[in-house]
């Protein structure tokens, strides 16, 4: 029986899926805003939630558990230098998704996870 062992398997394997996972959550982190299938999005938001909340205490440990997940030292700084201090007031709830459209080429359901605090900003033209 597969009791308590769910999960989005994402159609790969835990290799490939670990490093997709990897490589949204550095994403969102370093851009404050992706687009990616709806299945996608459910499964790297609590791993963008733990990251934040990993990043707000701050101390040397937490650091290098959050660079043992990130692999890059970049992503690491932006999250406890930017991002984390962002919300230090909040409880939790650090990311939203918004559904958008279908993509075009196989109908998969996109959307957007973005920050809670992130305000879209339109360029002058």
């Amino acid at each position: 029986m597969r009791h308590l062992k769910g999960g989005f398997k994402l159609g790969r394997r835990p290799d490939h899926r670990k490093a997709l996972l990897r490589n949204l959550t550095a994403s969102l982190i370093e851009k404050n805003r992706i687009e990616t299938t709806l299945a996608k999005a459910k499964a790297v938001k609590p791993i963008v939630e733990k990251m934040i909340t990993i990043g707000k205490s701050g101390t040397l440990a937490d650091k290098r558990n959050a660079f043992a997940y990130l692999y890059r030292r970049k992503t690491v700084q932006i999250l406890f230098d930017e991002v984390a201090p962002r919300f230090m007031d909040r409880m939790g709830g650090y990311t939203r998704i918004i559904k958008t459209d279908f993509r075009k080429g196989d109908g998969a359901e996109m959307a957007i996870l973005e920050f809670t605090d992130y305000i879209f900003k339109l360029k002058d033209k």
